[in-house]
């Protein structure tokens, strides 16, 4: 006979049954998506406990084996960090917005902090050294330098990216920003209304439910395409075809506009309605005296932009195509709408920004991390450290700097100018895309894998003359062309460890096995 478990019971068990905590949200994940069934009795929901650890054990502890399988046995499983949850991996303000390409805190962590284990032998970084990050990114290396005690310089060459780092480890007056919080979202609130599409929004979500519940019940749909029991490529179009009309129906009822321009990036994926709010803000943004205030406000925004995008819920990291109507979501199993306001994103996301800025102060120390928008083939940084004074200026008078902690943009992989290109148009920043490393648009030729080989080295060879005499140098990188012997030659430096890790907490669609390795570089003996 069943056993029957509530949701409370069912996440005790489940925390137990597998040594990592399962919440009652987990549990309703797995209902929700029709991974375990729904039992309902006298109101109450129970699952049986035969499905639970049976749907664990279609997975529990397979991945490690068939990775290595795939990626070869100098994998260091440890180095996975498989036991820590979304939450933990994008702690405090390492989420303040979105980035493609970082990594994961704990994996600054690992290398920065003081212990040492069977794979990690010494300590490399202490409290009051300064670290380096030439490739700043999304500040990962600066945040978690902070908590630890440590300096940390960043340069990048996109000034959106040293914005959004910058913003991570600024220090804030809380009260005057919610009060320029509270002012801007008061005043959009009253620009919504003048735009009188509130009537046009409400009916379409309306008729939406009616129509979701009748073609799409949840969770029999989302378990019927779990279990392949319908094509739900062919039954999503299908049935999208069939909302359509609806749709136009109601635009022309409420007299909103459904064409939108190429003329630029804003005209391409924006509705006029979103486009409209957003400048509104960013102009009410633009009287903030407050400069650390504004700066803040204006990555609340960017990241509200970001989420507002024509396009489907499944391909916002990625964009493909504008989607101007309704929709099949193959991430909630039924049919969606775009976003024709930008209110309550802006509202989720200033609330949040503030509740991660507020976990950050009780953990970061009397430190300074600073990244510089500049070029780290060429920067100075004795200068950029000397203009920021303080202790940081001391350490470096005292010892330089103790090391590097990064990861170099990859051979053709992301664009970074472009995946934040809504940010640049509206805030009207440079670009720098020409002198962007292993862009996307550079590709991965023979002759582009030796133009990353040279710039990478580029940028070593200039840092190396800030750093300490018994330096440190920790890179982070996919070698998949094997570059980086070459790399570390040309740059008068050796290979001295190498550390194989699988990469589990991947933002992208693509979840194949994938490693990446963590190359410690020490100067070439002469």
């Amino acid at each position: 006979m069943s056993t029957l478990l509530t949701i409370s019971e069912a996440s005790k068990f489940a925390t137990e049954y597998i040594q990592k905590t399962v919440t009652e949200s987990n549990i309703s994940y797995l209902i929700q998506y029709g991974r375990i069934d729904k039992i309902e009795n006298g109101g109450v929901i129970y699952v049986d406990q035969e499905q639970l650890v049976s749907y664990y054990q279609s997975f529990r502890g397979k991945k490690e084996i068939e990775w290595k399988n795939i990626l070869g046995d100098d994998t260091n499983w440890e180095l996975s960090f498989d036991g820590y949850k979304e939450a933990e991996t994008t702690k405090h303000v390492h989420r303040l917005h979105p980035y493609k390409g970082k990594y994961i805190p704990q994996l600054v962590e690992y290398f920065l902090d003081e212990h040492t284990d069977a794979f990690k032998k010494e300590v490399y970084f202490r409290p009051g050294d300064i670290v380096l990050d030439p490739f700043c990114g999304s500040g990962t290396t600066l945040v978690q330098a902070s908590e630890l005690g440590i300096h940390a310089v960043g340069v990048d060459i996109s000034a959106f990216n040293a914005q959004i780092s910058n913003c991570k480890v600024d220090f804030y007056d809380i009260a005057n920003l919610n009060q320029e919080i509270a002012r801007i979202t008061s005043e959009l609130e009253e620009f919504e209304k003048a735009l009188n599409f509130a009537g046009f929004e409400a009916e379409l979500l309306e008729r939406l439910y009616e129509f979701n519940s009748q073609y799409f019940p949840s969770p029999e749909f989302k378990k019927m395409v779990y279990r392949n029991e319908v094509n739900e490529k062919t039954y999503g179009e299908e049935k999208s075809q069939m909302f359509l009309p609806i749709f136009t129906e109601l635009a022309e009822k409420y007299g909103v506009s459904l064409a939108i321009s190429e003329e630029s990036f804003l005209d391409k994926w924006y509705f006029e309605t979103a486009r409209r709010e957003i400048h509104f803000v960013n102009r009410l943004i633009e009287e903030t005296k407050n400069e650390a205030s504004k700066r803040i406000l204006q990555i609340i925004l960017s990241r509200t932009m970001r989420s507002c995008r024509a396009t489907t819920h499944s391909d916002l990291a990625t964009l493909i195509v504008p989607v101007y109507t309704t929709y099949y979501c193959t991430k909630h199993k039924k049919i969606c709408k775009p976003l024709f306001s930008i209110l309550k994103w802006w509202k989720t996301y200033s609330q949040d920004t503030v509740k991660r800025i507020c976990q950050f102060k009780q953990l970061r120390t009397g430190t300074m991390q600073r990244c510089f928008a500049a070029d780290s083939s060429t920067v100075d940084l004795e200068e950029c450290i000397r203009s920021l004074g303080g202790s940081i200026a001391d350490a470096y008078s005292k010892a330089k700097i103790k090391g590097i902690f990064c990861s170099p943009p990859y051979v053709g992989l992301i664009d970074y100018h472009e995946q934040h290109a809504y940010a640049y148009e509206l805030l009207g920043l440079e670009r720098n895309d020409e002198l962007e490393i292993g862009s996307m648009q550079k590709g991965h030729t023979k002759a582009a894998q030796q133009k990353y080989v040279d710039d990478i080295s580029a940028v070593l060879i200039n840092c190396k003359r800030f750093l300490t005499e018994d330096y440190e140098v920790f890179i982070v990188a996919n070698d998949k062309y094997g570059l980086y012997e070459r790399i570390a030659e040309n740059a008068g430096m050796i290979i001295v460890e190498q550390f194989k890790r699988p990469v589990l907490n991947r933002t992208e669609k693509d979840k194949n096995a994938y490693s990446e390795i963590i190359f410690r570089m020490k100067e070439k003996p002469v």
